[in-house]
């Protein structure tokens, strides 16, 4: 699969592809607009979990091994979801059904596992995003103000592994080259989609702090 189908995955257009076959990315809602998730009623759970599938692939382009640790973590709590999700598959047709039937049910864990992995899709939504809107400034210096905005205040100083790590990131240019693997990096650059991950990552907040179910 090319990475910038990964990146698509995560943007949730009106399809992508998995495994070689198109399949559409069944987020419930009546948005047609292609630039939109489509999540008005709700973010489909199985869609959210194979497209942040993408999100470890993701992180490889960043180097090897200095991401390790985030990768270990996103993997960690995607099987947390997919655990409940297999296990109550028609009580969790959207990830706002996953977390009232598991609160209903006086367990945690998955939600506790969202919770996190939106806080990561958030760090890396913001990172896309400040790419595009300072269009010189270097890839490490855009993770660094996503670590600002998003993870910071959960950390009382940042460690060594998130120092080092972020520090290590390619040039820009490096970056989007892998990520297109052949194609127009710059012009993929440019269209890059994110308002349908960020339109998740902000609903997702808001569903998960409203309830009492935990804080991005």
């Amino acid at each position: 699969m090319y990475f910038y189908e990964i990146i698509l995955q995560l943007t949730f257009g009106n399809e992508f592809q998995i495994e070689g076959k198109n399949r559409e990315a069944r987020c419930t809602g009546t948005n047609q607009d292609e630039d939109s998730a489509n999540v008005e009623t709700g973010v489909d759970a199985e869609a959210f979990l194979l497209a942040s599938d993408g999100l470890v692939a993701m992180f490889d382009l960043l180097g090897a091994g200095v991401f390790a640790f985030v990768q270990a973590d996103i993997k960690s709590n995607i099987t947390g979801i997919r655990e409940r999700y297999d296990a109550n598959r028609a009580e969790s047709i959207t990830l706002e059904d996953l977390v009232r039937h598991e609160h209903a049910d006086g367990a945690r864990h998955g939600t506790q596992c969202l919770v996190r992995l939106i806080r990561e899709l958030a760090f890396t939504c913001c990172a896309l995003q400040t790419t595009q809107t300072d269009p010189v400034c270097a890839l490490h210096v855009c993770f660094w103000r996503a670590y600002d905005v998003v993870l910071r205040h959960h950390h009382t100083t940042p460690s060594l592994c998130v120092t080092l790590a972020i520090r290590a990131v390619p040039r820009r240019d490096q970056f989007f080259a892998w990520l297109t693997q052949g194609g127009d990096a710059e012009k993929f650059e440019h269209e890059l989609k994110l308002a349908g991950l960020d339109e998740i990552v902000q609903r997702m907040k808001s569903f998960l702090a409203d309830g009492g179910y935990g804080h991005v």
